[in-house]
């Protein structure tokens, strides 16, 4: 199946999207990847639904990514008397170890670790910021705060924390517990929540033991602040924009969102641009014109996928939501606008073998107007140093491996082709050419560029670079 676009959508599946047929829809609407979202799946349903996407993949014959994403560690304040109590500007609150219903005055703040961190002058926003409270002082069993905004407060809502790092790591027994789980069932991608320095990824990364890519979710200032050693030790990243706009200044969060994309593109990781992009689009067949701006945007800056949430989980109209973002980056890469902004935006090549071969096969492809880019790759490294410079042509990733396909589904431009390895160097050049023909990237009489490593099936030894002519018979001619 042959996209008419280069950014990547990744579609959450749910309650609107979780049988088969459905899923087959989104991926024939424009979906290249499902997330499977941990904070409302149980491991029995995420077993199930990844049955059902590796069925759909069979099915089109087209590799397919799955991103599972774990819920993280969820905050929130303990249950009251009557439900919910009003408050007022200015008054105290307290925040404490007691597991008492709560009161106008009071309630238990059920997370030890918050309660030994906050200190006097830290911000505590709850239910998404509705309401926000400053400490005034803090014991390491009891938080006192005085309200700054809002007015009301009720059972169980969620506790952000801004200005607080928490020592605590990013994984709760519920993520260790999913991550095994998700492991165990082959997906491609897990996404990390509430990350706050590099350590907590450290720690997945001990579990997963390279059985799945790792996904870093940008949503805590104190990731921001830490972003590129953060980028350093993922696989990817993804703009979380819902929570990251609860905890920073919401007019900080698009500029926030330009420098991770650029960051990521500069290292050569994928980068995802998540939360309410068509959110309109959960009830209404047509999202407004403000979303479309939103996704075109993050198109025009390079990102290497856009994700839809509940709006292709539970929305009312999820083929539709997938159409429209497929249409809206096929019309934004037609732009005459596009290919300036992306080549000014170019992060320098990166003194490696690999970076000096990907940068030569996109500026030959571009002087000599070539059909496509054909790159073999076995580990993805290959792939994703060739999506780094972003060609203005088809990439055509080449994988004996079916798992490294599946993960650069998600990444720019890449149309993956799982194929058996060439056995020399000249099967290799012919199978290049066929597998562009076949896959509608190229013509007879058309020539395009090959990337490899040589030896073959030589991890990360990307040296060699031929431009190949196809002969009438779709083979490489000399």
């Amino acid at each position: 199946m042959k996209r008419e676009r280069r950014v990547k959508i990744l579609a959450t599946i749910g309650p609107a999207s979780s049988e088969e047929a459905m899923i087959r829809r989104l991926h024939e609407a424009g979906a290249d990847a499902f997330r499977i979202n941990m904070s409302h799946t149980d491991h029995e349903m995420m077993r199930e639904l990844v049955r059902r996407i590796r069925a759909v993949e069979a099915a089109v014959g087209r590799p397919i990514g799955i991103l599972a994403d774990l819920q993280g560690p969820k905050l929130r304040v303990g249950r009251f008397e009557e439900t919910k109590v009003d408050l007022s500007v200015g008054q105290e609150f307290t925040l404490d170890d007691d597991p008492a219903p709560g009161n106008a005055t009071r309630v238990h703040l059920p997370h030890p670790e918050i309660l030994e961190a906050v200190r006097p002058g830290h911000r505590l926003l709850i239910d998404d910021g509705r309401l926000q409270l400053v400490a005034t002082e803090s014991d390491g069993r009891s938080i006192k705060t005085r309200v700054v905004a809002g007015s009301k407060i009720s059972d169980r809502k969620g506790v952000s924390l801004p200005d607080t790092t928490l020592g605590t790591g990013a994984l709760t027994e519920k993520d260790r517990r999913d991550l095994d789980a998700v492991l165990a069932e082959g997906v491609d991608w897990v996404a990390l929540s509430f990350i706050q320095r590099p350590e907590d990824i450290a720690e997945a990364r001990k579990i997963a033991r390279g059985r799945a890519s790792l996904m870093s979710k940008i949503e805590k200032p104190q990731a921001v602040e830490r972003l590129e050693e953060i980028i350093e030790m993922s696989d990817a990243i993804m703009v979380a924009r819902g929570d990251l706009g609860v905890e920073m200044p919401l007019e900080a969060v698009p500029g926030i969102q330009k420098r991770m994309v650029r960051l990521a593109r500069k290292r050569g990781k994928p980068v995802v641009v998540a939360t309410q992009m068509l959110e309109s689009m959960i009830s209404a067949p047509v999202p407004t014109r403000a979303e479309v701006s939103d996704v075109s945007i993050a198109v025009f800056e390079g990102a290497d996928a856009v994700m839809l949430s509940a709006e292709s989980a539970a929305g009312d109209f999820p083929v539709e939501a997938v159409e429209t973002m497929s249409r809206i980056g096929v019309q934004v890469e037609k732009d005459p606008l596009y290919p300036q902004i992306i080549t000014a935006q170019r992060p320098e090549a990166e003194s490696t073998g690999a970076d000096a071969v990907s940068l030569a096969a996109r500026q030959m492809a571009e002087t000599l107007s070539v059909a496509a880019i054909v790159t073999y790759t076995s580990t993805g490294t290959t792939g994703l140093r060739t999506a780094r410079e972003r060609p203005q042509l088809p990439i055509i990733a080449l994988s004996p491996v079916l798992d490294t396909a599946r993960r650069l589904s998600l990444v720019w431009g890449l149309h993956c082709v799982v194929t058996e390895d060439a056995s020399n160097l000249d099967e290799m050049v012919d199978k290049a050419c066929r597998v562009a023909v076949e896959e509608g990237h190229a013509r007879p009489g058309e020539r395009i560029i090959i990337t490899a490593g040589v030896p073959l099936r030589t991890p990360g030894a990307t040296n060699m670079l031929r431009i190949a002519y196809i002969a009438s018979d779709g083979r490489s001619a000399v």
